[in-house]
């Protein structure tokens, strides 16, 4: 027993003077943390399109942060379920992940003992596409977007490559702006990028972050084999309808408003007809013209092909609306009620004016045909001529780098004074006071008064853009 007592007083002397021995050899110091001016939980401001530079003073004792250090940014996309990651520093980036509130962090790696430190930051995204000018363009035949801040002066060129790093299609036909809730101001508002690129889908944009949400053949319940554009408009102001592969596509406005096939194309309108991309829609029918039968055409308010299932006033025999004899139409735009005008090219590549009237309604439906003349200007019309008619049957054509002012009343045509520098004008959109033109040339868009009184002066400038200028949407405050 004595025996064991001395044998554990024993082990315990020698452990004590074993720990004794060991004193100091545990003085811990942890490793220290980077050091960063101002960052940690704090939220930065993003403007949409706009750069996002973030370049905090990182310090870590006894580092050197441009060798001992690597960086990685990681900005969460909660809606899409993803994380964003950039490795550069500091970051640059054009920022492109929509409005809102987003969680961040930096992550620090020190590379000499591969320690990470994680800082947490917020990015507080904000747009300012709301209000301002959208240009769509023609680049030596591929399509361009850029951007105009509201003092008119600042443009972001290219902003569809900035933000997605590719290229558009090729062949830009029509910018169109869809807003199917017009009463909830930005709430699914988009852009239609349109072209004819059979290699690649027309995108659509978010109007609030001009980033696309899916693409044009998404808008058909079951989209054609090729979809070559001529010309949408928006019906009351918020669903589109329009010529696709010479036929008219209406929108769907047989669910709510905000249900997801609301405004979506169903099926071409059947029928035995192709029409010309210039087309009036009304309340109660729609109008245009068959360049295969060469005769205006009708279809009902639903969008139901009808033909010619008009009788023609027999009181004047100017020419036949049923068959006009030429099947190139140049330019039409008519409306409810009045009197009309088409500009025809005939097969010898003479030009025709041709001028009628019609009445649609419950009783009767009765094409008058009033005049055909050779137009006045016809020697100025060119192949890509573009024309656009005032709410006073004034007509304006473009001929080069000149823009014409017709009237058909009394046949006055003039020159405007407007001066492009020799560029050839590539877009003409007249405002809906008439009082202003916009126009378009290479690397230019033009403001032109021309009201009364006045013969087209210029009066703003928006330099900058990249090729031609094919369409523009300007949206103002609401």
């Amino acid at each position: 027993m004595k025996l064991k007592l001395i044998l554990v007083l024993a082990i315990l002397v020698g452990l004590y003077t074993a720990c004794k021995k060991d004193l100091g050899n545990y003085d811990y110091h942890p490793p220290s943390e980077p050091t960063l001016s101002k960052f940690r939980d704090s939220t930065f401001a993003a403007l949409l399109g706009d750069s996002l530079i973030l370049n905090p003073t990182v310090g870590l004792a006894d580092a050197d942060p441009k060798k001992d250090l690597s960086f990685e940014w990681r900005i969460s996309v909660a809606e899409e379920q993803r994380e964003v990651v950039y490795t550069q520093f500091p970051l640059r980036i054009v920022y492109n992940l929509g409005p809102g509130l987003r969680t961040a962090k930096l992550l620090i790696t020190d590379n000499r003992n591969g320690l990470k430190y994680v800082i947490p930051f917020k990015i507080l995204g904000s747009t300012e596409f709301s209000i301002g000018k959208l240009i769509l363009s023609n680049d030596n035949g591929v399509a361009k977007l850029s951007f105009v801040k509201p003092d008119n002066v600042t443009v972001i060129a290219d902003i569809y490559k900035a933000f997605h790093t590719e290229d558009l299609p090729k062949n830009p036909v029509q910018l169109y702006f869809s807003d199917p809730l017009p009463y909830q101001p930005i709430t699914n508002q988009e852009y239609w990028v349109l072209c004819d690129d059979a290699t690649k889908p027309s995108p659509i944009l978010a109007a609030s972050a001009l980033l696309q949400t899916r693409n044009f053949n998404g808008q058909f319940f079951t989209p054609p084999s090729t979809i070559n554009v001529g010309r949408l408009e928006a019906f009351m102001g918020t669903v589109s309808t329009g010529v696709i592969n010479g036929k008219m596509y209406v929108g769907v406005m047989s669910t709510a408003p905000f249900a997801p096939d609301y405004g979506k194309f169903a099926n071409e309108q059947a029928g035995d007809y192709m029409l010309s991309k210039y087309f009036t829609r009304t309340p109660g029918f729609y109008f245009g013209f068959d360049t295969k039968s060469k005769g205006f055409v009708t279809f009902g308010g639903d969008g139901s092909y009808l033909g010619k299932d008009y009788v023609v006033d027999t009181e004047s025999t100017a020419f036949d609306p049923k068959n006009v004899g030429m099947d190139e139409l140049l330019f039409m735009q008519t409306g409810q009620a009045g009197t009309f005008y088409a500009f025809f090219k005939a097969t010898d590549g003479a030009i025709y004016e041709l001028s009628f009237s019609y009445t649609f309604d419950s009783s009767s439906k009765r094409i008058k045909a009033l005049n055909k003349r050779v137009f006045a200007g016809a020697s100025l019309v060119k192949a890509d001529s573009k024309w656009v008619r005032n709410t006073l049957n004034v007509f304006y054509f473009t001929s080069n780098d000149k823009i014409y002012r017709y009237n058909p009343l009394n046949q006055d045509l003039r020159a405007l004074d407007a001066d492009f520098g020799g560029k050839k004008v590539t877009m003409l959109k007249i405002s809906a006071d008439d009082n202003t033109l916009t126009v378009g040339a290479d690397g230019s868009v033009y403001d032109v008064n021309v009201s009364v009184g006045v013969n087209g002066v210029i009066t703003q400038t928006i330099n900058g853009i990249p090729g031609a200028a094919v369409d523009i949407v300007t949206r103002k405050a609401p």
